[in-house]
């Protein structure tokens, strides 16, 4: 098999090709990669945001489509021949570590779900069966995106009708959360980057206002918007401290709404206004939108086929895995809001 290996935090990935596969054990599934998405998760991964990383060398990935080829012992949800989705939240069915890798004199280690590599060992309950008549390449963001960012809307916010909601970073998470914050009807909808090219792409999805953080204080903007209230909701997905602060300051008195889903670096901390919850606001932050892979999947698909969600956007570029430090750059440097890397 092949796939791109990290040896060493800070560097670029390696690409090796030759690695063997090995056996499946109980709750493992063998699965053939189509195509893999890409995370700012990977990018924290590869520069060392998480801090020491014990698993070197490994490899990376958690959002991807394949086709399984083989199972292991006890695995019933799927059978060879399967097409599925393989994601990093946890659904039904068996648990199991991740592959280790025979290659050369070492082994190369691996998560429970990785898709960086055209084969890959994945445990039962990382993998749900592709919707029938879902488009695979769009189907990447199954595995993370949607369920993240649709969930944090429609399983944790739950917002009102008629309120008004911020979403802060405009990233595959953040589109998604967007695009479920729409059906909401909100009264205003604002969105916030420091990329122009997705604040267009934020005002084709519905946004009400589009906020360029780099040139103005966004929320003194958002105040601004609101009469000097806040938004009842500001969802966080822009992977920096500031951005964290920024949504929770701009939501409103008595009982304003503030989650967060991104992930800064392990060694940095948020601060925050103490005197902001006696006043009544609300922070809270969220693992993988709350949503259950094997349940919300296929709502998710479903709301697709209605016209309800338009995903074709978020895939900004195709890379070839050859082409997966690029695409990295490319994300790190917000130039995309999704990669889709073809294997």
């Amino acid at each position: 098999m092949k796939a791109a290996v990290l040896f060493k935090t800070g560097e670029p990935l390696q690409i090796i090709d030759g690695i063997k596969v090995p056996t499946l054990t109980k709750g493992q599934v063998h699965v053939r990669v189509i195509y893999s998405g890409l995370c700012h998760s990977q990018v924290m991964e590869v520069k060392g945001g998480r801090g020491e990383d014990k698993y070197l060398p490994h490899l990376l990935g958690h959002e991807g489509v394949g086709i399984v080829e083989s199972i292991g012992e006890g695995v019933t949800k799927v059978q060879p021949g399967d097409k599925v989705i393989i994601g990093w939240i946890k659904g039904e069915g068996l648990d199991a570590p991740g592959g280790k890798y025979p290659h050369k004199d070492y082994l190369i280690n691996s998560g429970s779900a990785t898709t960086l590599t055209d084969q890959t060992i994945v445990a039962e309950n990382r993998l749900v069966k592709l919707p029938s008549g879902f488009p695979e390449k769009l189907a990447i963001l199954l595995g993370c995106a949607l369920p993240t960012g649709l969930g944090l809307v429609l399983n944790e916010l739950k917002p009102e009708k008629h309120k008004t909601i911020a979403i802060f970073g405009l990233g595959g998470i953040g589109m998604s959360a967007l695009l479920a914050a729409k059906l909401s009807n909100p009264t205003s909808l604002i969105a916030i980057d420091v990329n122009e090219d997705k604040l267009k792409l934020a005002k084709q999805f519905g946004a009400t206002h589009c906020i360029n953080s780099s040139t103005c204080d966004p929320v003194q903007e958002i105040y601004r918007l609101t009469e000097q209230t806040g938004v009842d909701y500001s969802l966080e997905a822009g992977g920096t401290t500031t951005t964290i602060e920024q949504a929770f300051e701009s939501v409103r008195d008595g009982g304003g709404q503030c989650i967060f889903a991104s992930h800064p670096s392990n060694e940095l901390k948020i601060q925050l206004e103490p005197h902001a919850f006696h006043r009544g606001k609300y922070i809270r932050g969220s693992w993988g939108g709350g949503s259950q892979p094997d349940k919300d999947i296929p709502l998710f698909a479903d709301m697709y086929f209605k016209g309800d969600l338009n995903l074709e956007p978020l895939i900004s570029k195709e890379y070839t895995l050859d082409g997966i430090n690029e695409a990295i750059d490319d994300l790190e440097n917000q130039k995309i809001v999704r990669a889709l890397i073809t294997l």
